[in-house]
C-alpha cells in the first residue's frame, strides 16, 4: 500500500481495505469552508483511486456535528468564500467547495457517511454525495440555504432529488426546515439509525460486507451505477458489456464462481 496523504483538518484511519476520513474542527463543528476539509477530502479520494488496496470509504465527524457545512460568521462579513464581487464569489465556489461534489462523484469505491451529529447546508449534501448514509439517533439534516438568503451552491440540488424525488428535494430546499434521523429514514435519505455509540461499528460492518467482494468488481460496479444516472439505456447496456467483458476475464470472477460451487470462502487478489 502506498503512504496516505497527509491531511490538515481531518484524520486518515485504514483497517481491513476501509478507509475512515475523520472530520477533526469540532472548534468550529467541522464546518467547510474556513478550513482546509476540502482540500483533505479531493486528497483523499484521489489517493483511493489510485490505491487498489482500499476498497470502501466512511466519512464521519469527530465531536458534535457531522458538519456545520458553511461559515455564517463569514457570511456576514463577505470575508472568505463569501468576500469579493460576483465574479469572484462564483471563482471561490468552483475553486472551493464545488471541488467536494466533484471529487465524491469520481471516487471508485462505495462511500458511507456515518452522521454522528448535526449535518447542516453543506455539510448535509457532502452527505448526500455519498452512496449510502447511516445515522446516529440525534443527528440532525437541513437543506438550509433558503434559511440565510442563498442557494445551495455546491450541488446539493442536483444530489437531492435523485435520493428523494423532485417533490421531495423541493419541499425541503424551499422551506430549509430541520429532519430528524428518523424523519430522514423514513424519507430514505438515511439507510438506517443506530444509537450514536455504535454508529462507527455498524458503518464499519457495512463497509467490510462491501470489502469482501472482489476488489476489481466492485470498483467497476461503482463506476458503473454513476454512469447509469447520465446514459441512455441503449449505451449504458454496451458499457455494461465492456464491463463484463472486463470481470468475466479476472482471475477473482473465478475464484468466486469456484468459491461458490466448492462452499468455501473465496479468497481475492485483485486481478
Amino acid at each position: 500500500m502506498t503512504t496516505p496523504p497527509e491531511l490538515v483538518d481531518a484524520l486518515l484511519t485504514i483497517e481491513n481495505r476501509v478507509a475512515t476520513l475523520t472530520f477533526n474542527r469540532d472548534d468550529v463543528r467541522n464546518e467547510l469552508t474556513g478550513t482546509k476539509l476540502v482540500d483533505d477530502i479531493e486528497r483523499t479520494v484521489a489517493w483511493i483511486n489510485a490505491e487498489e488496496a482500499i476498497a470502501a470509504l466512511i466519512i464521519t465527524g469527530a465531536g458534535k456535528a457531522f458538519s456545520s457545512g458553511g461559515n455564517v460568521k463569514h457570511m456576514l462579513a463577505r470575508e472568505g468564500s463569501f468576500g469579493g464581487d460576483v465574479y469572484e464569489v462564483q471563482k471561490r465556489y468552483r475553486e472551493g467547495i464545488q471541488r467536494i461534489p466533484l471529487a465524491l462523484h469520481q471516487l471508485d469505491v462505495p462511500t458511507i457517511a456515518a452522521i454522528n451529529g448535526p449535518a447542516i447546508g453543506a455539510g448535509f449534501d457532502l452527505a448526500c454525495m455519498c452512496d449510502i448514509r447511516l445515522a446516529a439517533g440525534g443527528a440532525l439534516m437541513a437543506e438550509s440555504f433558503v434559511n440565510v438568503g442563498i442557494i445551495p451552491g455546491d450541488g446539493g440540488a442536483w444530489f437531492l432529488q435523485r435520493l428523494v424525488g423532485y417533490q421531495r428535494a423541493a419541499e425541503l430546499t424551499f422551506s430549509g426546515r430541520t429532519l430528524t434521523a428518523s424523519e430522514a429514514k423514513d424519507l430514505g435519505i438515511v439507510l438506517d439509525v443506530v444509537p450514536g455509540v455504535v454508529l462507527l461499528e455498524r458503518a464499519a460492518e457495512l463497509a467490510a460486507s462491501f470489502a469482501s467482494k472482489p476488489p476489481q468488481a466492485l470498483r467497476l460496479t461503482k463506476r458503473l451505477m454513476k454512469s447509469a444516472q447520465r446514459m441512455e439505456l441503449r449505451d449504458f447496456l454496451d458499457h455494461c458489456a465492456v464491463f463484463q467483458g472486463i470481470c468475466h476475464n479476472t482471475g477473482d470472477h473465478l475464484e468466486a464462481v469456484s468459491a461458490m460451487l466448492e462452499k468455501r470462502a473465496p479468497s481475492f487478489a485483485g486481478r
